[in-house]
């Protein structure tokens, strides 16, 4: 059981760096609002990934629709340095 839970983590934290290769993202301009660049940097930085349902709202705000982007964001569990939807809008892929 233990060894299902590790490989459980280190399957949840593959798909936070890398997503889902089948369905390539790209960023509208529009969503980079000043907040939406502030937020991530902030969470990129400090690595704060309790943030990332912040993140969503004001992605949300700046009129994004892709929900690949705000379900990832809201997702629970673990986030790292690396997070595809951080690297996306930091410019970082």
């Amino acid at each position: 059981m233990a060894m299902e839970a590790g490989f459980d983590v280190a399957m949840d934290l593959v798909r936070d760096i890398f997503g889902n290769p089948f369905r390539p993202i790209t960023i509208n301009p529009s969503w980079l609002i000043p907040t939406v660049v502030a937020l991530a940097t902030d969470i990129y930085e400090q690595k704060a990934f309790d943030r990332m349902p912040i993140l969503a709202d004001a992605l949300q705000d700046a009129k994004c629709d892709n929900e690949d982007i705000l379900n990832h964001c809201r997702q629970p569990g673990e986030h790292c340095r690396g997070c595809w939807a951080l690297d996306l809008l930091l410019g970082k892929g």
